[in-house]
């Protein structure tokens, strides 16, 4: 009896993100829920997958590529302009969602017991799936103007897509938990994700911050998304330039031999730290809800 008793496990106590991978039928369940809710009713369903990031495109193009110039300095700027805009709406969708997730499911969390961080995870998993699309789309427009990626440039886009998944997960848990407790943190990701469309290199050029920002150009460069937006220029939209159309400095020094490296380890340690905050502040999610 005693060395059973040993072995009782405390219940809502489990292993984090190790049994979101030993529940993958339930995140299946869970995926699919989210998607079939999210458009429940809708005519398009997974065709404004397509059409708002295109919309989106349009806008910045029109606005900034053809009223403020901004494509006559830079070759193929719809290329980089659309690289820039799924990686980014990949992101701040993941994060919103994964934000939302735990409060949105709160009737769910409140009969049964599952891992909580299913919720996040799932939300940023119906964002792959709306990011993909746009991917078809982009590598289309890039096979058009000549696009011959090296095979470096294709890992690189995989593990990319990785990064931010990664990145948007460890935020979407630390905010995500947060959000139960304090509702304003849904005001606060609104914001951030406001922010991240004009932090990252997705309207204009790196070179144009270097030249404001000077010496304090790192701490530009310690944003995972800048990097990430970065190295998807350097992937998609550079292997569409011709010789002549290649611009000074297309990437910035050291970006897969010293900013690629850091960004990675910035987004493990945001991983952990939203793991580690999740599972502190979960324990009391079905009380608060």
């Amino acid at each position: 009896m005693a060395g059973q008793t040993d072995q009782l496990i405390k219940p809502g106590t489990g292993h984090g993100l190790l049994d979101v991978y030993g529940d993958r039928f339930l995140l299946k369940l869970l995926v699919r829920k989210e998607i079939k809710v999210r458009y429940r009713g809708s005519v398009l369903g997974l065709l404004w997958s397509y059409v708002k990031p295109l919309v989106q495109f349009l806008i910045y193009f029109v606005a900034l590529g053809i009223f403020l110039g901004l494509q006559r300095g830079t070759p193929n700027y719809a290329i980089y302009l659309f690289s820039g805009i799924v990686l980014v709406n990949f992101f701040t969708e993941s994060l919103s969602n994964a934000t939302r997730s735990i409060v949105d499911n709160r009737d769910l969390i409140r009969k049964i017991y599952l891992p909580r961080e299913l919720f996040p995870v799932a939300t940023v998993w119906v964002s792959a799936a709306h990011f993909l699309p746009q991917m078809l789309v982009l590598v289309g427009a890039c096979l058009v103007v000549g696009w011959a990626p090296t095979l470096l440039q294709l890992a690189a886009v995989v593990l990319i897509f990785v990064m931010v998944a990664v990145l948007g997960t460890g935020l979407g848990l630390l905010f995500g938990a947060v959000n139960v407790y304090f509702r304003d943190s849904e005001n606060i990701v609104d914001m951030i994700v406001m922010v991240v469309t004009w932090a990252s290199p997705v309207l204009y050029l790196w070179s144009m911050v270097q030249k404001v920002m000077g010496d304090w150009f790192w701490i530009y460069q310690l944003n995972p998304m800048t990097v990430a937006v970065e190295v998807f220029h350097w992937a998609f939209w550079e292997p569409t330039l011709t010789a002549d159309q290649m611009v000074n400095d297309a990437s910035p020094p050291g970006l897969l031999t010293l900013w690629l490296p850091v960004a990675l380890l910035i987004t493990l340690a945001v991983l952990f730290l939203g793991q580690w905050a999740f599972r502190r502040l979960s324990v009391h999610f079905a009380q608060e809800l």
